[in-house]
């Protein structure tokens, strides 16, 4: 079978606006995530609160190319950008005091990339 990609418009805007900020600001970190993205659907990345609890340090910019869901508890100030968020992490999230966001809006904040950290 021939690969098509996602077909999802959202999911496909994002990747198409990642790889120009990759190519316009020399960030090959978007690029990354762009690949992430791409994946089919059963092997994108889906992360648990408890994961990036464990490995993340508070201040850390983290992007998560997939989901982040609401297993654990987050014990750190962290701001997590994601394609989409569960009911129970966002408000985990904002419990904590971190700050969920989207890639978009991370895109538009940190067009470079600089101290962004991924997790998948």
């Amino acid at each position: 079978m021939r690969r098509t990609g996602p077909t999802n418009i959202v999911l496909r805007k994002i990747i198409r606006e990642l790889r120009v900020y990759a190519n316009r600001y020399k960030a090959p970190i978007w690029d990354a995530v762009a690949d992430y993205l791409m994946r089919s659907s059963r092997k994108r990345v889906v992360v648990n609160l408890s994961k990036i609890s464990r490995y993340a340090r508070d201040g850390d910019v983290i992007v998560v190319p997939g989901k982040v869901l609401g297993g654990g508890d987050l014990k750190k100030k962290v701001v997590i950008a994601a394609f989409s968020f569960s009911k129970t992490a966002l408000e985990k999230i904002r419990i904590s005091g971190s700050r969920p966001m989207t890639i978009k809006d991370l895109l538009r904040e940190n067009p470079e990339g600089r101290g962004v950290r991924i997790f998948a």
